[in-house]
């Protein structure tokens, strides 16, 4: 891989290759990609979903909006500083083809903004609900209806998968999507294979699936336009690891401080895990006129952000040659130099967060709204693809918003519409619907 095919302006339906040097200053394309994602519905529906804590009426407490802004602000960062060094070492991207250190920000923090844009509500378990409707529950039927690689789609539903889908799916006046830049997309992109074959590996990019069938086609021009194809592999972006970065450093610290606030990791725990993290940066002086428990944990998670961002960076730089050659099996905080203290963190928030009664209350509560909704949406989507509708699913199908994409072109089209519905929706809609049909 290079990058300066790496970094292609080429969006959705172009004829002609967008030039860098020829950009509005004032209006960058890959800042362009940034306004359409904060403008679009599916983004501003995560102000409802949840990111760990479930239906909190606290202020302190993340949603998948907050935790998607916040990626965002350290994936920019992330890309800045990657970027300056970049042009340095590759001097003719700015030189000859005008890229600066702000078109890395500006693609990181743009696809670190979409990273959860995907993501059913209820969390994970949404995609554990979606995945166990379909392989144990009401939609195991369509595995005799279906090819292995669409019922595989349904049985391992993928939020990273579904994130692609909104963002390229075509509707009626909007082809191609949101048409971002495609070196967005391709560093949107996590996990650059399909659900099937199943082979996993010990490569980070193996961990999980990024497209369903239905973008298969536009995934293999996406990811050979950007020249991530060799030797019959699809190699992963190598911004997509500052995306992946980003999103490790928020959850590893956020998520952990949203525990101290809420009264589930002691506060004394807490300044001790952090302490250790940036004790090398730490100000003892000016963190001893902290009078406030608010104070002294925005201090610390100010330092403990940026000196995992400076790792980061780091540990990027380091690997760039690897990187480029599809050749870096390992999330890049996985090498940090922090990763003792990481562990420490995460292993306490799994305990006290991740674990606690709330959280597993979240799940059952997700299951139960996630089955009611697909049983009534799919069924009757099936329904009315096969000509089969009864007046129970008109009903339930006259619930649908306006627009929304539902009868495709084959019954696997159709069912995957009606099951990205159910994952677009809200936890506050998703719960409001089941209560209707029950």
């Amino acid at each position: 891989m290079n990058w300066e095919t790496l970094l292609s302006l080429k969006r959705y339906g172009d004829h002609s290759k967008r030039l860098r040097s020829e950009q509005d200053h004032l209006r960058l394309g890959f800042e362009v990609d940034y306004d359409r994602i904060i403008f679009s519905t599916a983004f501003r529906s995560l102000q409802d979903k949840t990111q760990v804590i479930p239906f909190s009426k606290t202020d302190f407490v993340h949603t998948r909006l907050t935790h998607s802004l916040e990626v965002s602000v350290v994936g920019r960062s992330l890309g800045r500083l990657v970027g300056q060094a970049l042009l340095e070492r590759h001097p003719h991207l700015k030189e000859s083809l005008g890229y600066q250190a702000t078109d890395f920000g500006s693609i990181v923090a743009t696809a670190c903004l979409a990273h959860d844009i995907g993501n059913p509500p209820f969390g994970h378990s949404g995609e554990k609900a979606i995945g166990a409707f379909f392989a144990k529950g009401a939609g195991q039927h369509f595995k005799a209806l279906f090819s292995p690689e669409q019922y595989a789609d349904l049985c391992s539903f993928e939020g990273n998968a579904n994130g692609l889908k909104t963002l390229c799916q075509s509707l009626p006046g909007s082809p191609g999507g949101l048409r971002l830049s495609y070196a967005t997309l391709g560093t949107f992109i996590k996990y650059p294979k399909a659900s099937l074959p199943h082979r996993p590996t010990a490569h980070v990019a193996d961990k999980k699936f990024g497209f369903f069938q239905t973008e298969a086609a536009f995934f293999k021009e996406l990811t050979t336009t950007l020249g991530m194809v060799s030797q019959g592999r699809v190699n992963r972006h190598p911004l997509a690891y500052l995306v992946e970065a980003a999103d490790d450093i928020c959850y590893t610290i956020i998520d952990f401080e949203d525990g101290i606030n809420l009264g589930w990791i002691s506060e004394s725990y807490a300044l001790e895990y952090l302490i250790n993290l940036v004790r090398d940066r730490l100000d003892t002086q000016k963190y001893a006129q902290l009078t406030d428990r608010p104070q002294r944990l925005g201090y610390l998670r100010a330092l403990a952000i940026n000196s995992l961002i400076q790792d980061a960076a780091q540990q990027f730089l380091d690997q760039e040659a690897a990187l480029l050659r599809g050749e870096c099996p390992h999330a890049l905080l996985d090498k940090s130099v922090y990763r003792a203290q990481i562990k420490d963190i995460i292993d306490l928030s799994v305990e006290k967060v991740y674990r606690s009664k709330e959280v597993i209350q979240k799940e059952i509560i997700g299951y139960r709204v996630i089955s009611t909704l697909l049983e009534a949406f799919v069924l009757a989507a099936q329904h009315r693809f096969e000509n089969q509708e009864t007046t129970f699913d008109t009903l339930v199908l006259s619930l649908l918003p306006q627009g929304t994409p539902l009868i495709g072109d084959s019954l696997y089209e159709t069912v995957l519409h009606a099951t990205c519905f159910v994952a677009s929706l809200s936890d506050g809609k998703a719960m409001e619907l089941a209560a209707h049909l029950k």
